[in-house]
């Protein structure tokens, strides 16, 4: 765990559960504002929670030799989860112009 100093180890596990955190806000945000596209965010943000998981676990190991894969998946999650929050804004402003506010 020497591969990063305290203040970064600080960032990186904040940024995590900040994450996680929007999910859910996202989430409970859909409860009440059902049809307008908001699941669909909270589930296209997994991908890169994902991605963040894989570099803070990879850094837990000291960068280990063996551990590389996450490396690429890391990359790939960060595709797919750019991807993903893409297509996700898309349909929200889709639904938005299709209907009318409250």
């Amino acid at each position: 765990m020497h591969s990063l100093s305290l203040p970064t180890w600080v960032i990186h596990i904040s940024s995590v559960i900040e994450w996680t955190l929007a999910i859910w806000l996202i989430w409970q945000y859909d409860k009440q504002n059902p049809d307008r596209g908001w699941r669909g965010l909270a589930w296209a943000m997994f991908p890169a929670l994902v991605s963040a998981m894989c570099a803070v676990t990879w850094h837990f190991f000291d960068n280990a030799d063996s551990l590389e894969w996450l490396v690429t998946l890391q990359a790939a999650m960060t595709l797919i989860g750019n991807s993903t929050l893409a297509i996700a804004a898309f349909f929200i402003w889709k639904i938005t112009r299709a209907k009318p506010q409250i």
